[in-house]
């Protein structure tokens, strides 16, 4: 971030506390905040609040203290369940929180554990849970504009560029995880078939597999329990070089990502995970706009048909013109050609 007339102010040592969005992708986009919080207040401790699904994540985000667990259910409100994050959270003695989502119930406990400043756009009618009101959120034009803001004072310009997210994995945890999955030294290429609505879904994974076996690379599918199935399918299809990977702990999906040598996959959580890691990333593109969706660290290979959609980007989690042409569209030969050129260009690079 480059902004000359915000100036650090190393003498505030009050905690802060960021109440992200729980989406795994919303979550890795959060570390941006954290780096815009640490460039004004480089001591005031920050912690997120956080689900048991993106728990992991918060052990590999520099500036980051601790992670707050707050399980809360959806649909309802719980309050019994808020009284108790309260509780912990009054007991951190925070002075300064984030309010990223816009809904109700994501302020209800910084308010019951009187937080004194508690930041956040106007949304769901929230008079007296937000206190320091910021306005014009539907003015921003990405995700990550609107949530960093509130980590700039009031009124102040964006940047040019934010920091991007990071996530540093250590290599010898990365090497560990190899060698507890049997998993050979060399080259593999990581895909990512999941994604939340179907519509973000590439169709050829199973085919882009058998075509990266044939050339004589290893190739993990990493996923959730959601993507079981799927693994299964693409691993017949692509024969024993191929692996599933999937399984129900993030960390998993940290290190496979940290490990492999691209990582191709949807607009998904685990997309911006791998960029995130620093491993050279293909997103796949239909429904979605890159320049809303994309990672901030930069894709290796922004991949998107060829051929001119009048409905696209539709933003839409479920293909309304019932042929899912924007994927359909993108070959399984193509994105291994992309895929070849990547991996090149990062032992060229090397």
């Amino acid at each position: 971030m480059n902004d000359n007339s915000i100036q650090p102010d190393p003498a505030d040592v009050r905690p802060i506390l960021i109440v992200p969005y729980m989406w795994i992708g919303d979550f890795v986009r959060g570390q941006t905040v954290v780096r815009v919080l640490k460039e004004r207040w480089p001591n005031r401790p920050v912690d997120l609040l956080t689900t048991s699904l993106c728990a992991p994540l918060v052990d590999y985000m520099p500036g980051v203290r601790r992670g707050i667990l707050a399980d809360l259910p959806r649909g309802r409100l719980a309050i019994a369940r808020q009284r108790e994050l309260a509780g912990e959270l009054r007991r951190q003695a925070y002075t300064t929180v984030l309010v990223m989502p816009r809904t109700w119930k994501s302020a209800i406990a910084p308010a019951l554990a009187g937080i004194p400043e508690r930041v956040g756009f106007v949304g769901e009618v929230r008079f007296g849970l937000i206190n320091q009101w910021r306005w014009g959120e539907k003015a921003l034009p990405r995700f990550i504009d609107k949530c960093a803001a509130l980590a700039l004072p009031d009124g102040a310009p964006l940047p040019p560029e934010w920091p991007v997210p990071q996530l540093m994995v250590p290599a010898e945890q990365a090497d560990r995880w190899r060698q507890a999955n049997g998993l050979p030294g060399g080259r593999a290429v990581a895909l990512a078939p999941g994604s939340v609505g179907a519509s973000k879904r590439w169709t050829y994974y199973a085919e882009a597999a058998r075509l990266f076996a044939e050339r004589g690379l290893d190739v993990w599918v990493i996923g959730g329990p959601g993507e079981k199935a799927l693994a299964q399918e693409i691993v017949a299809a692509g024969g024993p070089k191929v692996r599933d990977l999937t399984g129900n702990d993030l960390r998993n999906g940290i290190l496979a990502m940290a490990s492999a040598s691209v990582a191709i996959a949807n607009d998904s959580g685990l997309m911006h995970i791998a960029a995130a890691v620093g491993t050279p990333t293909m997103g796949i593109f239909g429904p979605t706009s890159p320049y809303l969706w994309a990672p901030l660290n930069g894709l290796a290979a922004t991949v998107q048909t060829k051929t001119q959609l009048s409905c696209q980007p539709c933003q839409s989690t479920v293909c309304r013109q019932n042929d899912h042409h924007c994927m359909r569209d993108i070959s399984a030969a193509d994105v291994v050609g992309i895929a070849q050129a990547v991996l090149a260009n990062a032992n060229g690079a090397a």
